[in-house]
Formats: structure tokens, sequence, C-alpha cells
């Protein structure tokens, strides 16, 4: 038997899942008109390549990569792109943003595909950058992309591959659902990270509340030596350092990632992916959502395309509009409140709730806090929920960050346990944004500065420059008028001293004369 360890506290809210679990895998269908927004990872926004009238294929590349961190959009159906577009978004302010919008023709036809059904005799390089033109992000949430997460650098030799199938959120049976009808490609998908990363040990952890998902993952693994283990249900199990702390007793250091000590989790939708896109050449175009709630007559799990309004899946399971009070993003501990029906599905939308009334009820007003240190005791990371409160409440955002508050997962358990009903996590995520913001605006100070500074020692540099060719000019020219100050000058010609008669000679040519003189004048 393989040994579990345990994390630090934790909780164990009710789940809520046998509503969502009721009904095999459904497909959502095609919408009217899918809106995909550019930026559905955590890199930069990928940019537009193509334009409003153009017509596409299904899988066709829409937008490119930009930067490291960025992957490209594909169009998850074929038809024609009407527009490029600012609309909702899934976010907590309901901010807008770009967008392609496309208009299904409901052909469903196909773009050339490319698998790589041979990727073992490939470069891992080339198998990877196939993972990101595919366009693969993390399918848990976060959205980081999949390429860079399977190259971790170069001295953090991953020993361990773990499969993330724990799903610890209340409602959310997504991976649950993918896991008991599409094991074998979760597996699939396993062998090429397996591949790419050559670890010692591979292991799925899933929840004990999944028996349906164990068996089918143990049925699928077969002959591999591929470890599917059953972990005890408690909030947040599925959180990637805690489940790595139970499944290998390591803890991953503050500020490392789990490549530090040799660890590499992934989420079972994204081993799925993978699958897809080296087996069958297929990218992202769709992902598995849970659609649930009291306001809903039939609620399950739908496979969706992105970008697939949220009105339009809410309408698949049957809303009753009549009963809805609340729609919300996510899972009830770590989603948020949705302000339009309109925004998309994207790559990190594993769940939408329509809560009827008394369902997931609105919290009581914030009272002062009586330091009982329930939300201490329940923090799965072992920090300081209430001086991060303080901190965060007052501004400090300096001894915030210097209590590790950037360690805090946002899993919502302080807020779940405090009897003074404050919003501790919201506290939170505003005392991080701050400081991303601050971080942000010391970056772009500190590239001014260095811009001003390269621009000024180019401008000192063009005067030095400029001074030394005016003294070389300076020097030459006195070179040359001291070798013209040097040079003979061209004068008449005179007699010397020695061919100038003196006194004596005139005399002696005086009488020279006369005597020629006298000579000459005889008969």
């Amino acid at each position: 038997m393989t040994q579990i360890w345990d994390f630090p506290g934790g909780i164990h809210p009710l789940e809520n899942k046998h509503q969502s679990t009721a009904r095999p895998l459904q497909f959502a269908g095609l919408p009217e008109r899918l809106v995909l927004p550019l930026q559905q990872h955590i890199g930069s926004p990928a940019e537009t390549r193509v334009m409003p009238g153009d017509k596409v294929l299904k899988g066709e590349c829409l937008a490119d990569a930009i930067g490291t961190l960025g992957v490209p959009l594909h169009a998850p159906t074929s038809g024609t792109v009407e527009a490029i577009e600012k609309h909702p978004v899934p976010h907590p302010s309901g901010l807008l943003d770009w967008c392609i919008a496309l208009i299904p023709d409901g052909a469903e036809t196909w773009a050339e595909l490319t698998p790589l059904s041979d990727y073992k005799q490939r470069g891992r390089e080339e198998v990877l950058a196939h993972i990101r033109d595919c366009g693969i992000v993390g399918l848990g949430g976060a959205g980081f992309p999949t390429n860079i997460k399977l190259h971790p650098p170069k001295p953090d030799k991953v020993n361990t591959l773990v499969l993330n199938g724990a799903e610890c959120e209340p409602y959310i049976t997504a991976d649950d659902t993918l896991m008991r009808e599409k094991a074998d490609e979760i597996i699939a998908g396993m062998g090429v990270m397996a591949w790419l990363l050559e670890p010692e040990r591979c292991v799925i952890g899933v929840e004990d509340n999944k028996p349906d998902a164990i068996h089918a993952l143990k049925a699928a693994t077969g002959d591999t030596r591929i470890e599917v283990v059953t972990v005890p249900t408690k909030y947040p199990s599925g959180g990637e350092k805690q489940l790595i702390q139970i499944l290998t007793g390591l803890e991953v250091p503050h500020g490392g990632i789990p490549a530090d000590i040799g660890v590499m989790c992934q989420n079972v939708g994204t081993a799925v992916a993978v699958s897809r896109a080296v087996h069958r050449g297929e990218p992202l175009i769709s992902r598995i959502t849970t659609v649930t709630g009291q306001a809903l007559g039939q609620p399950g799990n739908f496979e969706v395309l992105l970008g697939t309004p949220v009105r339009h899946v809410l309408a698949r399971a049957q809303l009753d509009e009549t009963r809805l009070e609340r729609l919300v993003l996510g899972g009830p501990m770590m989603g948020y409140t949705l302000q339009a029906d309109s925004v998309p599905v994207v790559k990190t939308t594993n769940c939408v709730i329509a809560a009827a009334p008394g369902e997931l009820d609105e919290p009581p007003p914030e009272q002062p806090c009586i330091r009982c240190g329930a939300c201490a005791e329940a923090c799965p990371m072992e920090l300081l929920p209430q001086q991060l409160f303080w901190h965060a409440r007052a501004g400090e955002f300096d001894k915030a960050e210097h209590l590790n508050l950037f360690d805090c997962i946002e899993c919502g358990a302080c807020s779940y346990v405090c009897p003074s009903s404050i919003p501790l996590v919201q506290y939170y995520r505003f005392a991080k944004g701050e400081i991303r913001s601050h971080r942000s605006e010391q970056l772009k100070s500190d590239q001014a500065r260095q811009r001003f500074e390269a621009r000024q020692a180019r401008l000192e540099m063009e005067q030095a420059e400029k001074e030394a060719r005016r003294q070389e000019r300076a020097k030459a020219a006195a070179r040359a008028k001291s070798e013209k100050a040097d040079a003979p000058e061209d004068k008449p010609t005179k007699p010397s001293d020695k061919t100038r008669p003196g006194p004596a000679t005139a005399v002696e040519a005086a009488l020279a004369r006369k005597k020629h003189n006298q000579t000459g004048s005889g008969p």
C-alpha cells in the first residue's frame, strides 16, 4: 500500500457533488455565436491573425502566441469571423477585453491536423513546441502554459510526476466525470508527459469520494507502472502543494516551485488535452465544465466549446430563471459572482453554479476580529491569516509580504471558519493586487530610468566623439601650419657676397677699362 501523508489545516465543507454526477457527459452543442477572449492564459494576450469576414476551419489558428508565456488561440468550429471587439470576459469585475467573435456555419469542417503519433522518434523540443502550438494550458484553473511546465530548469530533475484528480472544491465534478469516462486518454496523456520528463514515479491522486473514477483509472493503467492513489477527502487537498505533500511527504519551499523538490503536478484535464494534441493533432478548443445549482432542472457536466456564452450552457441544463438568485463562476470557495451570463466559457472555466435563493447565502456583515485563531488552524499553508488581514487592511503591504502573503493559495478556508464573517481572502487579493501594481509601476520606472541613462550615455558618447574629431582637426591644422613655416621660401636670386665686387676689385676693374680705351683709340 502506498504511503500517504497529511497537510496542516483544512476543512470539510458540504460537498454538493451528487447533483451533477447523475448524468453522463453531454455535449453542450453549437451556440449561435462564439466569443473567444485573446487572453485565456497567464501570459500576454494572443495576437489576432484573422480579420472580420474571414472564413475559418475548425482547429485553425485565430491568434498567435506572444512572448514566452503565451499560447495561440484556435477556432472551436468552422465559420466566419464576425468581429474583433471588446466584450465582457470572465473576471470578478466584469471587465471588457478584446475578443474574436465567430459565427458557426454548422458544418464542423476541420482544418488539416498534424498528429505526432511517432512522438518518441522526435526530439523533445519538437514535441513541446507542438504542445504549445496546440494552445494547451493547465486546465486546473491557473492557465499556465503546459509546454513551459513540462520543461523545468535543467538543475531540477523531476523524479515524481503527479496527476491531480482530487477535485476537492464543493459542487465541481468536471474532473470526476472526465476520469470516469476518459480514463484511457488520461493515461495516454500521462505517457507523453512521462516520456518528456523521464520521472522515476508516476502517480494519480484521487479523493476517496470518487470510487467510480478510481476504478476506471485503475482499469486503464493496465500493466503500466502508474499508481492510482486514494487520498482522504479534505479541502483543499486538490491544491498543488497540498496534493504533493499528501503523496510524497515533501513541502514546496517558500518562493519555489514543485520542480525544486523533484515533483511535477498536472491536472487530469491537461493530460487529456496533451493526448489529443499529440495523438490526434487537435488543439485545445473545448473543455468539460460542471453546470450545477438548484436553479437548474438538469445539472450535469458538459463538453463545452471555448467561447460558448454561459447562458447557452445554462439553457442546456434547463435553467429556471424564476429561481435564479446568483450566478457563480467556479466553486463556492474560490469562485466569484458573474456580472452577466453573456461571458464566454474559457480554457480555465471548470464550473458554473446557478444558485437558487438560500443555496449560497450572502455572508452576514463583517464583524470585528475576536482573535479566536480559527483561521490559523484552518490555513493549509500554515500562515498567520489574522496578521495578514490587519496589515492588508492598514495598507502595510510590505509587512504582509514579509509574512509570506504570496504563499496564500486563496482557498478560502480561513474565511469559511471565521466567526466574524470577515472576507479574509478578499483582503489578501487586494493586498496582492496592490503589491503587483506597485511592482509593475516600479518596473516601468526602472525601465524609464534605464532608457534615460542609456540615452544620456549615448549623447555623452556622441559629444565625446565630436570633441575628439574637433581636436583631431585642430591638431591636423596645427601640423600643417608648422610644416608650411619650416619649408624654404621662393625668393628672387641675388648675388652673393663672394661674387659682388668689393672695393679693391672695383678699382682694378676701372683701371682695366681705362687701359682698354686708350689702347683701342690708337691708329
